[in-house]
């Protein structure tokens, strides 16, 4: 009997153009899948560093500041990463000890070399702007503003960042890149709409900042600016010693200097009614007025007896003495013969204006409700403020009622402000998580010295990314076809064959 054969079948799989295929089909899927991890993990983004210390007349701050590394339109995108508030007075009050200023910057700079990355120290540049209170010391001691400079230079520049210097920076600069602070921050100044006006108070003095609508008729009050591609020309000026703490002391010095004092022997009593009812404190009148904003007034010597009264209206009366409204050479001035256009539009009032104004809940209030909530506040007494008001030490918790009066009547009477335009002031402390002040503007403005880094950017374009992806998903489809065309036509031809 004859053997029937076996029929072998060659497994299709095992074909070299089967094999091929299938090889190029994962090693195609793989690749997909690797484009499209590379393709779309998270960017690692560069930034760039920055320190700005803010020598004020009553304490100093350390701010720090990041943007990433590439730019808008030339300047950089900044934002406020981290502040330090240094403990103890403003540097200017180490006139007598220059060394206390560079050391009392040590825990606050300290925290900055924390905060700050290590591979970006050596290139983070540090500034150190001092203002009304250095400004002052300047004025009565050049030597012993020098000598505070010198401390803090030294002591900066031990420090693994980039030193770019410490110096007094102008009212001028002062009030404009406050300016540049509050409309960076509100983001107008990438827009075509009005900006915002920047109103500042601190302790030595007071900065009035805006676009006005009409022409500037001094030099000495404009200053130009170009950010993202913009032009301004702002009006500016800084009134120094009409910060609220100089402006006490003026206030204060002409009350005395008008009190009737039958007994040389005795303390003066200085009757005022600017401090509530109750209030009785003694004060040495010779280191209460130790200040130069003081000049030509006849002052007594010895010890004080500062009694409250806790009259409002009194209270604006006398404070209004500080303002001469008497001459003006221009077409329309503020006070002490101050060229300054009228207030148009919007502004940000920040700084002391802000915490005075916060604390007495008379940030949204209108002008007369100002007025009137001030008197009622002036009015009460003493003791049932500070029964009220524990936490806040009595040195401050005392001052309220006399600058919120002092505000009240620098906006009216000193820059114009009426019941109409009132509303139109904003009181500020913070916009976003930034700080409203000068040292953002200053920083902001620095940063058009800053050269740009690249930016790290995905493998490929968005669009060549998706039209890549479609492409090759098609040749794999196209592909696997291709294989499942010829797996069927070969299980076929196999089936005849054993047939």
């Amino acid at each position: 009997m004859d053997e029937q054969g076996e029929v072998k079948v060659k497994n299709p799989w095992h074909r070299p153009a089967v094999i091929f295929l299938t090889v190029f089909i994962v090693l195609g899927i793989i690749i997909m899948v690797s484009i499209s991890v590379v393709q779309n993990k998270p960017l690692v983004k560069k930034y760039k560093y920055g320190i700005v210390l803010d020598a004020g007349s009553s304490h100093t701050s350390v701010y720090i500041y990041e943007w990433p590394a590439e730019k808008e339109n030339n300047t950089g995108m900044v934002q406020q990463l981290h502040t330090c508030n240094v403990k103890g007075k403003g540097i200017s009050s180490y006139s007598a000890d220059p060394d206390g200023a560079g050391k009392s910057l040590h825990e606050c700079m300290m925290e900055a070399k924390n905060k700050i990355p290590a591979n970006r120290h050596s290139e983070t540049p540090v500034y150190l702007g001092a203002t009304a209170g250095m400004r002052l010391l300047m004025m009565e001691n050049e030597a012993a503003s020098e000598k505070v400079l010198a401390s803090v230079e030294d002591s900066l520049k031990t420090y693994p960042f980039s030193y770019q210097g410490a110096r007094i920076i102008s009212g001028q600069e002062e009030g404009a890149f406050g300016w540049i602070t509050v409309n960076y921050l509100s983001k107008n100044l990438n827009k075509p709409t009005g900006t915002l006006g920047a109103l500042d108070l601190g302790g030595a003095s007071t900065q009035i900042t805006f676009v006005p609508q009409q022409e500037i008729e001094t030099n000495d009050n404009s200053i130009d600016f170009r950010l993202y591609g913009n032009d301004y020309h702002l009006y500016t000026h800084s009134f120094l010693c009409y910060g609220k703490d100089q402006a006490l002391k003026l206030s204060m010095s002409l009350k005395l200097e008008s009190t009737h004092i039958a007994d040389k022997t005795k303390p003066i009593e200085l009757r005022d009614p600017c401090f509530h009812p109750g209030y009785n404190f003694t004060k040495i009148a010779q280191s209460f007025f130790d200040t130069p904003c003081i000049n030509g007034v006849n002052l007594p010597t010895g010890i004080i007896s500062h009694v409250g009264l806790g009259n409002w209206s009194q209270c604006q009366q006398s404070i209004r003495k500080v303002f001469n409204i008497t001459y003006c050479a221009y077409s329309k001035c503020s006070f002490n013969g101050v060229f300054q256009p009228s207030v148009d539009g919007k502004f940000g009032a920040f700084s002391a204006f802000f915490f005075v104004m916060d604390f007495l809940n008379l940030t949204s209030d209108s002008l007369d409700g100002t007025k009137q909530r001030l008197a009622k506040y002036c009015s009460t007494p003493w003791k049932e403020i500070v029964e009220q008001y524990p936490q806040i030490k009595q040195k401050y918790l005392s001052e309220y009622c006399f600058s919120g009066t002092y505000i009240l009547t620098l906006l009216e009477d000193g820059y114009s402000f009426t019941s109409d335009n009132w509303k139109d002031i904003r009181f500020i402390k913070k916009i976003g998580d930034s700080d409203a002040g000068w040292t953002l503007g200053y920083m902001l403005n620095l940063t058009n010295m800053i050269p740009a880094e690249a930016q790290d950017t995905p493998l490929m374009p968005y669009g060549g990314y998706i039209t890549f992806m479609l492409l090759f998903t098609l040749l794999i489809l196209v592909l696997l076809l291709m294989v499942f065309i010829y797996f069927r036509r070969s299980t076929r031809q196999a089936q005849k064959d054993i047939i």
